[in-house]
Formats: structure tokens, sequence, C-alpha cells
């Protein structure tokens, strides 16, 4: 996979990919992620990347013609240095905006199949809205404001190379939260204990302690089930019962 992210910031990306699984997975070539300075074309001598509003406002919009400009770049860049032209369907123009879809863990197992992704970071006020032209689908983190689309791209980023093949063991993805299955429905992660056994009045629950691994799957089973009703009720459409 080729992870291509647009931004006029692309330092604040090297501290975060620069560690634990994501250094892992480039240094095993299973990904790689590009970075494409939207500021490289901008307009003039300047390097002017966004205007005035239309209809008056307050701050910048980013220009719509900068970033497809940029756009193409990324898709350029990729057909020659993979040395073959990608069809739409392996390939996601994806732009990092409040205004988009919720993503969640189902989105990231869609997007860790794809081979080329391409994550446009807004700043400033906002972008073009033309811009929507020229992207598949626009995804938003959730419901609050962040300075720009960054830190949403390192979050998604992060989330989808894990789920890429060999990067982690099978074993550890299918039990993580949103891929812990129970019944066909997606739970919550049960808790988890290790040394010492008891701390300050705190004790590792018996069953966990007691070799009986039917036992301790039932019970970590259960505990998933009585979390996920608690915290995350709307991920469950039919509890188990019994």
């Amino acid at each position: 996979m080729t992870i291509s992210i647009l931004t006029l910031f692309p330092e604040m990306f090297h501290g975060p990919f620069d560690h634990s699984i994501i250094k892992n997975a480039i240094g095993k070539r299973l990904v790689k992620i590009s970075y494409i300075n939207i500021r490289n074309f901008g307009l003039g001598r300047h390097k002017i990347v966004d205007d005035k509003p239309y209809g008056g406002g307050k701050g910048m919009i980013m220009r719509v013609d900068v970033l497809e400009k940029a756009i193409r770049q990324a898709k350029r860049l990729y057909s020659l240095q993979s040395k073959e032209d990608v069809s739409k369907k392996a390939r996601r123009v994806i732009l990092l905006d409040p205004c988009g879809k919720i993503f969640g863990q189902k989105k990231a197992i869609e997007l860790s199949k794809v081979s080329h992704l391409i994550f446009v970071c807004g700043h400033y006020e906002g972008i073009d809205a033309r811009i929507k032209e020229f992207v598949d689908e626009t995804i938003s983190i959730g419901d609050f404001v962040v300075t720009g689309g960054e830190i949403p791209a390192m979050l998604i980023t992060d989330s989808i190379i894990r789920l890429i093949k060999n990067v982690l063991p099978e074993n550890v993805v299918s039990e993580e939260s949103f891929s812990n299955k129970i019944n066909g429905e997606n739970y919550l992660e049960h808790p988890q204990y290790t040394r010492p056994k008891k701390y300050k009045n705190l004790i590792v629950p018996k069953v966990l302690l007691s070799g009986n691994h039917k036992a301790i799957e039932k019970w970590r089973e259960g505990q998933a089930v009585e979390i996920t009703k608690k915290f995350r009720p709307d991920l469950i459409k039919k509890v188990k019962t019994g």
C-alpha cells in the first residue's frame, strides 16, 4: 500500500510516523508513505494557496485549483513508481473535513485493502467546496474541531496500517476492540490484567488465575458484552442473552 498525504505541513508527520508499528511497517516495506507539500503548487512567487471567501466572511479559503494540481501529482507519482495504472476501486482520494462521514473500524478495514490512498489535509478557514468534485469521499474523525487535516490523517493512517496483512499477528488484530466478534456482533475488548495480583486492595479476578481456559473465555465474552452495553450500546444490534 502507498499512502500519499497532501499537506501544507509535511514535517508534522515525521515524529508520529517514526516510531512503533508504523515505523516497523514502513521498514518491512508493507506500506509506503509519501508527502506532497501543497505549497509547491501555490500561485506566483509567494506560492499562494488560499484566498478570501466569495460573499465575505472570516478567514481564508484554500484554492481548489491548487489542491487539484496536488492530487494529480500524487496520482502521477504513484503511477511512475508502481509502473501500473490504478483503477478507481484500488485508489481512494479522501478529503478530511468535519462535513464528512464519521470514521470507524468498518471504514478502516475497507481502506486497508486499497492499493493507493490519497489524503487531502485542509487548513485555514476551509477549502473551496468544488474540491469535492475531485475526491472520492469525505471523512470526519468526530464532532469536534481541530486545526487542520493533519491530525485526522495521522489517526486514520495508524488505524489502517495496523490492519494490513503481516503488520501485526492476525490473532492480535482479531481480539482488539471493534474486531472482537461475539455472535456476529462487534464488541469492545474485555478488561486486561497483569502482575501484581493485588495492588492497594485491587485484586485480579480469580477466574483469570484458574487455568480453566473455557471459563476464562466465557468470562471475557461476558465482560465484553457488559462493557459494550454500558459504554457503547450503539455498537450492539442484538445482545447475546442467556
